[in-house]
């Protein structure tokens, strides 16, 4: 596919859509998405490109609306009028075929208000050219894995009510690992808007220092309530289970939400967790699937009590309520995670003998209305005492209740907060991440 420049795509985009709206009928309404990008994405293996190539990627969605009644196309966009514009006028003469024949949607949400929006956030990433010889000098005689993915992302909506809005970005991740010759490893993330070749340094020589300690046998921890130490990759694990039904107010409403016996006032958190939905620091477009624009900041949990939930408007159509801006998944876009008061060089002091988890996976809820998580240890996990790190463990499993983690046992987060970005290539790439701190917990359950 030929590359077209970012503003060729908005041209494009606003052509296609002008002319669809133009053509709809009284009785018709539209929404227009498009989910574009240009990366570069690059595989490495023993610290060697493996795998490299530029993508050009663009999909238009349009969903008819008639009659209460709905029905949706994708279709490819290329920012080429010559080709995107035969495939559109295709789509909507097919809707325009099927919407009639579909069953009526009594919570269908039609386009209405005239928001609008253009957010361009021009980040200073690397040059394709430059992406080899600024990673892998540092990491030679090593056994490095991962994939870098860098470029620009777009985000588009057009409504026949007017509404109209335009989100691009220019963002990179490293998603990495080194690894030991036994195949034990150390998982690493690095990402932002800026390259910073100070900070990468800094990211590495954190991940060698972990792998001196992986090169040691592993130790087999009997299963029991450690204090544990979860680093912010482990910790946005756990926070980020929260948009599997316990932030929605469907799920709350439906008797699965995760956070109802906090809303009810039946259980309470630490007054140290806050967990807020803060859209300020531009990573990703406030404007849902409908064209609604999000607050600027939605806090969720202040200090451990109950504030909101996320409220689509097709929820708040089922059940009353006052929608928020929440995508229809009623899922976390931007959360964040208020700091504590636990400095970097005090975490394994302060821990004194226990677990530090690096990183955590195969997470899902035991027990959702009751707040049970399990999942498993995963990537440069040690066991700790006296202050000191003493030697890598077996994989774990746990099973534990937020009510307790982030309740009574929270013992402290870092003042420090680190970004876990969506790192997700599936059919796109990911936009925005988890800015989240680590937490010390008290009497951590291990089952397995």
């Amino acid at each position: 596919m030929k590359l077209i420049a970012i503003d060729g795509l908005e041209q494009t985009f606003d052509r296609v859509a002008t002319a669809l709206l133009s053509d709809l009928r009284a009785d018709e309404q539209l929404r227009l998405t498009l989910m574009g990008e240009q990366s570069q994405f690059i595989r490495f293996n023993t610290a060697k490109v493996r795998q490299a190539g530029c993508v050009g990627d663009g999909t238009l969605s349009l969903t008819l609306m008639q009659d209460q009644r709905n029905g949706y196309r994708s279709i490819p966009f290329t920012g080429d009028w010559e080709t995107d514009w035969p495939l559109a006028q295709t789509a909507l003469a097919e809707l325009r075929q099927e919407v009639p024949q579909l069953p009526v949607d009594p919570y269908l949400v039609l386009p209405e208000g005239n928001a609008t929006s253009r957010e361009i956030h021009q980040g200073q990433i690397l040059a394709p050219d430059t992406v080899v010889e600024s990673l892998l000098p540092q990491v030679q005689g090593l056994d490095f894995t991962g994939i870098y993915a860098g470029g620009s992302l777009v985000r588009a909506y057009a409504d026949s009510a007017g509404q109209k809005h335009w989100f691009a970005t220019d963002t990179f991740s490293l998603d990495y690992s080194l690894f030991t010759a036994d195949g034990q490893a150390v998982k690493g993330t690095f990402a932002g808007n800026q390259w910073d070749p100070v900070a990468y340094e800094a990211k590495l020589a954190d991940s060698k220092r972990q792998l001196e300690r992986m090169a040691q046998p592993p130790k087999a921890i009997p299963r029991g309530q450690y204090r544990t130490y979860l680093a912010p990759a482990a910790a946005a694990e756990l926070i980020g289970l929260f948009s599997w039904g316990a932030v929605s107010e469907a799920a709350l409403q439906r008797g699965g939400s995760a956070l109802g016996l906090l809303q009810r006032g039946e259980k309470q958190l630490s007054p140290a967790f806050t967990l807020t939905e803060n859209f300020q620091r531009g990573l990703v477009p406030r404007f849902n699937e409908w064209g609604e624009i999000a607050p600027i900041e939605l806090p969720l949990i202040v200090e451990g009590r109950f504030k909101n939930t996320l409220i689509s408007s097709r929820t708040a159509k089922e059940y009353g309520k006052t929608a928020n801006g929440a995508a229809g998944g009623e899922y976390l876009r931007s959360p964040e995670v208020t700091p504590g008061t636990l400095a970097a060089e005090q975490i394994l002091t302060t821990l004194d003998t226990g677990l530090y988890l690096s990183n955590l996976h195969y997470l899902n809820w035991s027990d959702r209305p009751t707040g049970r998580i399990t999942g498993m240890t995963r990537y440069a996990c040690f066991w700790v005492e006296h202050g000191e790190l003493v030697a890598p463990i077996e994989n774990l499993r746990f099973d534990e209740s937020l009510y307790r983690f982030l309740g009574d046992n929270l013992i402290n987060l870092t003042e420090f907060q680190e970004f876990i970005p969506e790192v997700g290539t599936y059919e796109n790439r990911s936009l925005g991440g988890i800015w989240v701190p680590g937490l010390l917990v008290e009497q951590f359950t291990y089952t397995l």
